[in-house]
């Protein structure tokens, strides 16, 4: 099973030009990818509804799209509205069927300067050939370390595991379950996004833990980086003038997965944004 932590930056590339389709290049490499910073409906991209055209230029493959927020993106002509919304968040695409989904808003914090957007996290259940499987696609804030502690407390105290619904149907007259069992909401998780954090870091702390004493010791429930010790860089950008080349891009999986982990890697020759698309291999 091939997975894929992917920031797109809404199709424009490290060049600075919009290409959509290098993006979706990039994605049908992947067995599952998470994807971040989706467009629909901005002017930057042309208005374009990038979650329904990566749909149609990877027909063969299962998504959801959850964005963060919306805002009015409507026209009017002739007195006739077209209804549309701007929106911005993440998305996750699967080889297989996405069972169900839900979307996780994280704290924002008001600010004066710079810009701060509200993020969020999308969860899904992916029905894959060995059961299903739990993936979160994440995009932590960019701002600061207190924010992005919180946004990580909340998402933990929000991943328990228990699915859209749990229990059974004490209305069936209403239909809610429209007749099917309790879904699936595996505890496992793997967790693949924009963390905005380095390894070693506060944040990146607080996702993995501590390190345990004993050498080689996995907590249960535990996440763990596919690509601790790596020395990978999954972004590259130019700040104050300098290039600077970061790992900010991380996939954490579950500690029971850790030992089916194969190749981690990421693609430092893409061009299809600036981030560069973070790879892992897992045996499941």
């Amino acid at each position: 099973m091939r997975l894929l932590s992917f920031n797109m930056q809404y199709g424009f590339g490290a060049d600075g030009i919009y290409d959509l389709t290098r993006a979706a290049e990039v994605i049908a490499g992947a067995d599952i990818a998470c994807l971040q910073e989706v467009d629909r409906h901005w002017s930057r991209t042309g208005f374009d509804d990038q979650p329904a055209l990566l749909q149609n230029m990877l027909p063969d493959r299962f998504t959801v799209y959850g964005p963060g927020y919306d805002m009015d993106a409507s026209t009017v002509a002739a007195g006739q509205v077209t209804n549309r919304r701007r929106q911005f968040g993440p998305m996750i695409v699967s080889r297989w069927p996405v069972l169900w989904s839900r979307l996780h808003l994280l704290p924002l914090m008001a600010m004066l300067d710079p810009i701060n957007t509200q993020t969020c996290a999308l969860e899904a259940c992916i029905a894959t050939p060995s059961g299903p499987l739990r993936v979160i696609s994440v995009h932590l804030a960019h701002v600061g370390v207190g924010e992005r502690l919180a946004q990580i407390a909340t998402l933990k105290a929000a991943l328990l595991p228990v699915g859209p619904w749990s229990g059974t149907d004490d209305e069936p007259t209403r239909n809610w379950t429209e007749g099917q069992a309790e879904p699936p909401c595996p505890a496992e998780m793997i967790w693949m996004g924009d963390f905005n954090s380095e390894p070693g870091s506060a944040e990146y702390q607080a996702i993995v833990g501590e390190v345990p004493y004993h050498p080689g010791a996995r907590y249960r429930g535990a996440l763990v980086d596919a690509a601790a010790g790596l020395g990978l860089h999954s972004h590259e950008k130019v700040i104050a003038g300098v290039r600077r080349l970061r790992q900010i891009d991380h996939i954490f999986v579950d500690a029971s997965f850790a030992p089916r982990l194969g190749r981690v890697w990421a693609d430092t020759s893409c061009p299809a944004s600036d981030h560069f698309p973070l790879w892992a291999d897992l045996a499941l």
